[in-house]
């Protein structure tokens, strides 16, 4: 009989030392699919103004803004999309809405995301999923489909586009439509 109580207290001693062992490994694979991803700031119903020379050259407005300038590569991202009111040098301005921005420090690029829409002060509309905008160079781009309209009769549309902020340069890799009322 004592052979057998032996047996049992050293089986139950085995059992629980594997049994946490194996509660700390589950601890280990469950932190390794956890990354520590936390905004340093978060600002809610934002309205950002940015100038330059004392001019407003920007007007960003957006319902939530996740700040992460404490990473190593610094962005600000907003989950929740935004509304850009982007003034020219005579004051017309021109207006960009996405369902989802994230715009990197280091680069100077906004990824645009979500039903992206461009509307020029003359009425010109480009439409994409997908949009990137190079603040330095004041230049949009995207490898995704677009359709691009005049504001009157014609449209273009097609995949890949980069084009100037006033849209008056255009480059595009795969493109069709329909121009009307050429002068």
């Amino acid at each position: 009989m004592r052979q057998f109580v032996r047996a049992i207290v050293l089986f139950v001693i085995i059992a629980s030392g594997f049994l946490i062992s194996c509660e700390t490994n589950f601890k280990d694979v469950q932190r390794i699919n956890t990354v520590a991803f936390a905004p340093a700031a978060r600002s809610e119903d934002i309205n950002l103004k940015y100038t330059d020379s004392g001019k407003v050259k920007a007007i960003l407005v957006s319902p939530l803004m996740l700040d992460y300038s404490n990473m190593q590569y610094k962005f600000n991202e907003f989950p929740e999309g935004i509304h850009l009111t982007l003034i020219d040098k005579s004051g017309k301005n021109s207006f960009v809405v996405s369902d989802y921005a994230i715009s990197y420090d280091d680069t100077h690029i906004i990824d645009l995301q979500g039903n992206v829409k461009i509307t020029s002060y003359d009425g010109k509309e480009l439409q994409a999923p997908q949009l990137y905008y190079d603040q330095k160079n004041e230049w949009f781009y995207t490898e995704k489909s677009f359709k691009f309209t005049d504001g009157k009769e014609s449209f273009i549309q097609g995949v890949g586009i980069d084009f100037s902020k006033d849209f008056k340069v255009f480059n595009m890799q795969h493109n069709n439509g329909e121009i009307n009322n050429v002068e």
